[in-house]
């Protein structure tokens, strides 16, 4: 869907891999020579996103951090755009000019287990696990406790090369929903639609029938953005078991049949899946740029002055697509419509545990031995009860306060911990939110107070677990692969990591193109499961079943 930007990354991967490779030399065992700036301040060369409200440099956080550990930042920033994101972190390792320090957000651009073992074993990656266990007591203590994180952080080798972030979000396990405007049902005299067909006509009347009263044939029936689309993972789901990506937006490729590593995307089902999508398109009912627009374009059309435009949505949560807080409150006419329902009786959802994933926290041999010690030092913080909140919120009341009198939390069982202020509430540039998401355990989450008017401004994450309870229990476990837990042979991890990219590459260019009408998916379709085959797909599937049966049979 990304058809110029997955091209570009397409020849990124593998040559950014490479030539990393040749810019290890010697500092992977020693460090880089120290830095320290003028007022005796440890340098790191840190490469991060940031959004369009945050500025790293004057960021509350980063002063306190700063001077917490003695820390000055030098920072390189990228967007929030997955597709730029990822291109540019992978031309600073081509070209040999990459940070200390890459401090990234999983959903945005993170690294896949292939790259870890690749920039491990070429000494790009430093090993953190003696990092770990001279100076990061909460680190260890996170990984000792949790047995997933540690399967996830550590390689077949013994070596811990990156860290995952880990979100024990319950609105972010079930990421595949659709968001429609409940206001447009009601004034239609409209159903929550329940199976595919019902969908159909709900997107047909908000199509025709001038919901939104101006008079004007300008409602979007369904839309989205190329980052954040969950318009496959939704609708494919009502025909067959679409798997959700480790990272980065894009889709799994495998599922399990039994103990055998499978893929569904050459499958009848799937076929049917994305003949019924392309039935939509070519109605007019999904939005052409679905396909090619960035979450900014997306945002101006839910944001639109003139009218409320925007029908459905298939994104994570509202936010992606309409301002909180809207003065005319088009943000509260939204809510979740449950699992549909397909003709064949199926009716799953996606399944993403732990729902934030990728390789996100990696120090590289650029990196001093002091500077080492500092991020590490920086990032146990972060994983403690204090650094967690501050990191997260910002500073005590700033972005968040003690409990108050009446609270409720987020899991009415549990005792309130504390208020985090809503967006309207708050000055921006205040925290590091999603960048230091790293300890977010289930306790964390359930003990924050939250309002019970969920579409108050702080209400927002009842109105996600509300949301999300709708989706609990159409997951299926039996069928979804833990490919955060199975790492693939280290010495195949160039081969995979060329593998997986193509086969992404292929998969996304073709279902597009089958969605779009480009290609007639009746007299392409064998001809697109026969180049799955010649993209590797065999070899692809052999491998992660090794790294699977090896996983099954490990220590438990």
């Amino acid at each position: 869907m990304r058809s110029t930007m997955g091209k570009v990354a397409a020849l990124a991967v593998a040559t950014a891999l490479a030539v990393a490779g040749c810019s290890s030399g010697d500092d992977s065992q020693d460090g880089a020579a120290n830095e320290v700036s003028a007022d005796g301040k440890t340098v790191i060369d840190v490469f991060a996103p940031a959004d369009p409200t945050t500025n790293l440099d004057s960021n509350q956080v980063t002063k306190i951090i700063s001077d917490k550990f003695k820390i000055q930042f030098k920072w390189q920033t990228t967007t929030f755009d997955a597709g730029p994101a990822k291109e540019k972190r992978q031309i600073a390792l081509a070209s040999g000019d990459y940070p200390d320090l890459f401090l990234l957000i999983p959903w945005v651009d993170g690294f896949t287990q292939a790259e870890v073992l690749k920039l491990g074993g070429q000494g790009v990656a430093l090993p953190l696990e003696q990092l770990i266990k001279d100076n990061a007591p909460n680190i260890q203590k996170a990984l000792d406790s949790n047995k997933t994180l540690k399967e996830m952080s550590t390689a077949p080798d013994g070596h811990i090369y990156a860290l995952p972030q880990w979100s024990d979000c319950f609105h972010c396990t079930y990421p595949d929903k659709l968001w429609i405007n409940s206001a447009w049902l009601k004034k239609l005299n409209l159903q929550v639609p329940k199976t595919t067909e019902e969908l159909r006509t709900v997107l047909r009347a908000f199509k025709t029938r001038d919901p939104n009263g101006n008079g004007k044939a300008d409602e979007i029936p369904m839309s989205t953005d190329v980052q954040d689309s969950s318009l496959l993972g939704f609708l494919m789901n009502a025909f067959t078991y679409n798997p959700v990506g480790a990272n980065n937006g894009v889709r799994s490729l495998l599922t399990l049949d039994g103990d055998k590593v499978v893929t569904p995307v050459n499958k009848p089902e799937w076929k049917e899946g994305l003949k019924y999508i392309n039935s939509l398109y070519k109605e007019g009912l999904i939005d052409q740029g679905s396909f090619t627009q960035n979450a900014e374009a997306l945002q101006a059309l839910g944001n639109d002055p003139k009218a409320v435009r925007l029908g459905s949505v298939p994104v994570l949560w509202p936010g992606i697509f309409v301002q909180l807080g809207s003065k005319d409150g088009r943000d509260k006419q939204y809510d979740a419509v449950p699992p549909l329902t397909g003709p064949g009786g199926k009716s799953y959802t996606g399944y993403n545990y732990p729902s934030s994933t990728g390789y996100t926290f990696m120090l590289t041999n650029k990196a001093s031995k002091e500077a080492q010690v500092a991020a590490i030092k920086m990032l146990d913080y972060i994983y403690s009860d204090e650094g967690r909140k501050v990191s997260v919120m910002g500073p005590e009341g700033v972005g968040w306060v003690k409990p108050r009198p009446g609270d409720v939390a987020l899991d009415d069982k549990t005792k309130v911990g504390y208020y985090r202020k809503g967006e309207t509430e708050k000055p921006k540039n205040i925290s590091w939110d999603a960048m230091a998401q790293y300890n977010i355990t289930l306790l964390y989450r359930n003990e924050q107070a939250v309002p019970t008017d969920i579409y108050s401004d702080a209400g927002l994450e009842r109105r996600l677990f509300q949301a999300t309870k709708q989706y609990e229990g159409h997951e299926d476990k039996a069928q979804w692969f833990p490919q955060t837990s199975v790492w693939p042979d280290p010495n195949l991890a160039g081969e995979l990591a060329t593998l997986q990219t193509n086969l992404n590459n292929y998969v996304t260019q073709n279902q597009l193109a089958f969605i779009t009408g480009s290609k007639n998916i009746d007299t392409g379709w064998d001809e697109y499961v026969k180049g799955l085959e010649g993209t590797g797909m065999p070899r692809y599937l052999e491998i992660q079943q090794q790294a699977y049966d090896k996983y099954k049979s490990g220590p438990k």
